[in-house]
């Protein structure tokens, strides 16, 4: 390096040096207060539950409580004195029994189907993945008329078998399963059925374990699309008993539990329908990342 070069680097530092730490704490401000712009509406939401009718209504963005309570809470879980408790008990109860069984149905088809469509040949293989493609095509809103027709045929209309069986297979997730199998080295497969293992014992004991980071998301996305549904339920049941967290509180939300606006009361029966969600994919967030990167050095 010349005498020149070594000039121009060692005068250089003092620059770069003193631009790079005001651009690096205006980089850390824009980041915090986007983020504190994104959890600001979830900081309401605890907040609010926590404020009495009144006090929501006249100051809907204050961060604390004027007069702190848990009145919404005590309604929730029928401990309210006053006999104005909400059945919140029985729609989680209701989401709960839906969304674990459904949650396992899918696991389970939708794993075997996406095998099925990865590794068998079978006659209209082909244009059985292109009918789930074009499952997957077809908005959710125009099958409402026909799933009332096909439950209420069958006399499955307000049942839990109503709720649950149409839901137990997913197209997506057949789509995700059998893309994730098609990755897996065939050598796997050919030295199990070498050892004499079948069709069935190679899927469940030697592809289906490797499959673990698929497996983990199919089933938040299940676990949560079976939690947050709400237009298949609109359809599929009418009596109260069958009321799910989506339609009760939708039904909540609409007036239809009393008068006012009763904030505190929606939000925090709200907050308490995202919680088992976000446990769930704050729990699993890094077989995201570990299936995102297997994926990456698959491609």
């Amino acid at each position: 390096m010349t005498a020149h070069a070594r000039t121009v680097r060692t005068q250089g530092r003092p620059v770069l040096g003193r631009f790079a730490l005001p651009w690096r704490l205006l980089g850390y401000a824009l980041v915090a207060g986007l983020g504190l712009l994104y959890v600001l509406p979830f900081v309401l939401q605890l907040v609010t539950g926590f404020k009495t009718d009144p006090d929501a209504a006249a100051h809907p963005l204050g961060l604390l409580p004027v007069t702190p309570t848990t009145a919404a809470y005590q309604r929730l879980f029928g401990l309210s004195r006053a006999g104005d408790g909400v059945p919140f008990l029985r729609w989680l109860g209701n989401s709960a029994l839906v969304a674990v069984l459904v949650t396992a149905g899918r696991v389970l088809f939708d794993s075997m189907a996406g095998y099925a469509l990865a590794r068998l040949r079978f006659p209209g293989r082909s244009l059985l993945f292109a009918f789930v493609l074009a499952v997957m095509a077809v908005p959710g809103v125009a099958l409402l008329i026909p799933k009332f027709l096909v439950l209420n045929t069958f006399g499955l209309f307000d049942t839990y078998t109503g709720m649950i069986l149409p839901l137990l297979v997913d197209a997506a997730g057949i789509f995700i399963m059998k893309q994730f199998f098609e990755s897996v080295p065939r050598e796997v497969e050919e030295a199990a059925r070498v050892d004499g293992a079948g069709v069935f014992r190679t899927f469940w004991s030697v592809v289906l374990p490797m499959a673990r980071p698929a497996l983990i998301t199919l089933t938040i996305l299940s676990f949560q699309g079976s939690w947050n549904e709400f237009t298949h339920f609109l359809v599929a049941t009418q009596s109260s008993r069958y009321e799910t967290l989506t339609t009760g509180l939708a039904r909540f939300v609409s007036g239809g539990l009393g008068g006012g606006t009763q904030y505190p009361l929606k939000l925090a029966a709200a907050l308490l329908s995202t919680l088992p969600v976000a446990a769930l994919f704050f729990c699993f967030q890094r077989y995201f990342v570990s299936g995102a990167n297997a994926g990456a050095v698959k491609e």
